[in-house]
């Protein structure tokens, strides 16, 4: 068993990396597991154009800074995946396919994946028209025609923001009625830039080295082909949180519940007090379990930019600093 460390991060996103800069530099030379392949969503993203610091910057470069400043501070950075974890109390047991590890505390930032449609041709051309995220890559649009894959609200806020670039937004929806809010589905249905196509699934996307167009089966009829400059799915997220779902508290879509969301959670129900006292009211990146933090796209679904996330790294990190301190 090797030596306790005083924190181990687990995930090496801009959550995880940033949280580990602010731990090294505080002296408390965290340990990262950046899972394999490591890096997260920002390994798959071409271009960046919204993180503060860099005009554009492409996003496997964008990991690769934050992981040499964190090293540079003194972060050991492993590319491993952890396989399994006992967090009931500190020092938490990590391990690994290498060996296991004990830890003071505990940041998860595994982050999350957008979910897909399964064509080879997604595959392909995922960076070159087709993305999951309009607020990143919304901007390479300008005066172009695009389609929007979904129908719940964050299908609808995609075409929403699309809006602000594209000069015509296409939502394929493969029923006759949106998921979507009331208050969404007024929205889009104003919006003379939005043409709605419902009862259609995409069967293919074209094009060689960008997208060209999309092959649409109709439930009721047959195949058309819309062209098309680009393709945003927007069919939902799935956070990497699979391996803490007996150990602390999620909520129904999966994310990790910290002291800030679960807050927001018991506002939403119209509770003013709760009885419930595994939350630690001090530290907004707090987990239902003492001592283990999580931050990133495991728990945000709402903002889910590599920014924010970054941000929340920091906060855990200062968390992590001072709940260390307290003990």
């Amino acid at each position: 068993m090797n030596t306790e460390h005083n924190v181990i991060v687990i995930g090496g996103g801009p959550a995880g990396l940033s949280a580990a800069i602010y731990l090294s530099r505080a002296g408390l030379n965290p340990l990262v597991f950046a899972g394999s392949p490591p890096g997260g969503q920002l390994m798959l993203t071409t271009e960046v154009e919204n993180f503060p610091g860099y005009k554009t910057i492409m996003g496997p470069d964008l990991i690769e800074n934050l992981r040499a400043q964190a090293r540079e501070f003194g972060t050991t950075i492993y590319d491993q995946n952890v396989i399994n974890l006992e967090l009931t109390h500190p020092p938490f047991k990590i391990e690994t396919s290498e060996k296991t590890y004990k830890s003071r505390s505990v940041i998860i930032a595994t982050g999350a994946q957008a979910l897909w449609l399964g064509l080879e041709s997604e595959t392909r051309l995922r960076g070159k028209g087709v993305s999951a995220c309009a607020t990143c890559d919304g901007f390479f649009f300008k005066e172009k025609i695009v389609a929007v894959v979904g129908g719940g609200d964050t299908a609808l806020e995609e075409a929403q923001t699309l809006t602000k670039f594209a000069k015509k937004i296409y939502i394929i929806h493969r029923r006759s009625e949106f998921r979507a809010s009331k208050i969404m589905q007024d929205r889009v249905m104003n919006n003379p830039k939005i043409e709605l196509v419902m009862n259609n699934a995409v069967d293919e996307i074209r094009g060689e080295n960008r997208v060209e167009s999309i092959l649409l089966k109709e439930k009721y009829k047959g195949s058309a082909e819309l062209a098309v400059d680009g393709v945003f799915i927007a069919i939902g997220h799935k956070p990497d949180t699979a391996l803490f779902a007996e150990s602390i508290k999620l909520d129904q879509k999966g994310y990790v519940l910290t002291t800030e969301q679960y807050a927001m959670q018991l506002l939403q129900e119209m509770q003013s007090t709760s009885k419930d006292e595994s939350f630690m009211p001090m530290y907004r990146t707090a987990t239902s379990i003492k001592g283990v933090f999580a931050a990133g796209d495991c728990v945000d679904h709402t903002y889910r930019q590599a920014s924010t996330a970054a941000g929340m790294g920091v906060a855990a990190a200062l968390d992590v600093e001072r709940w260390l301190e307290s003990i």
